[in-house]
């Protein structure tokens, strides 16, 4: 979850701050690493959860960021399929 929020947080810092316009390599590969370990997160959370009945805060959290990656990884696969059916 720590390594999650590093990279999302560079890669806003990267986007905003910075000026580095995206689709640019580092971006991608930032955000790349960012839904990887969120993702990550959201899969060694749940199996905590689940398997080990594992209730803590920053276990909960990690599964909330988590699921906060998943959805964003989905968004931007349904952006990408709607906007090539329609250009």
């Amino acid at each position: 979850m720590a390594v999650f929020l590093v990279f999302f947080i560079a890669l806003i810092l990267g986007m905003n701050l910075l000026n580095i316009p995206p689709g640019t390599p580092l971006i991608v590969m930032v955000g790349t690493c960012a839904m990887m370990s969120g993702i990550a997160a959201f899969l060694t959370g749940v199996v905590s959860l689940i398997k080990f009945k594992d209730r803590s805060f920053i276990v909960i959290l990690a599964v909330v960021f988590g699921f906060i990656a998943i959805l964003i990884v989905t968004m931007e696969v349904v952006e990408g399929i709607v906007w090539r059916s329609t250009h």
